[in-house]
């Protein structure tokens, strides 16, 4: 029920990353392959239904880190890790300086900034 195609600017021609649209529509534009409870971009074929894992947690665990794609675009998992421990057991603060240092590498990386969401839970 969409297709995938570039934004069109009149002056530049296709800008952006490729998007999936709806047919004859300027929804939903999503870069993406899925999108959890879009139920808009599921008509499209975004998926709006997450994977899930399981996975055991131990006593080694201290916090997990739960953030967007605009996060993960310029930072590596353990580099995430190691940013928030400095700031252990202040969650906090620790997802405000990891959604800092997305931002600050988006603006030198890019034009355009993509969302960027962070959250650290605490386990102990």
């Amino acid at each position: 029920g969409g297709f995938v195609e570039q934004l069109f600017d009149p002056e530049d021609g296709p800008v952006g990353p490729y998007r999936v649209w709806a047919v004859r529509q300027q929804y939903p534009g999503i870069a993406m392959s899925g999108s959890i409870g879009d139920l808009v971009a599921g008509t499209v074929g975004v998926i709006p239904v997450p994977e899930q894992v399981t996975h055991v947690v131990d006593d080694t665990w201290q916090f997990i880190i739960l953030a967007s794609d605009g996060v993960w675009e310029f930072i590596e998992s353990q580099e995430a890790v190691e940013l928030c421990a400095k700031y252990f057991p202040n969650v906090q603060e620790a997802a405000d300086k990891l959604a800092d240092e997305a931002l600050k590498r988006w603006r030198h990386e890019e034009e355009v900034v993509d969302d960027i969401t962070a959250v650290v839970v605490r386990f102990r």
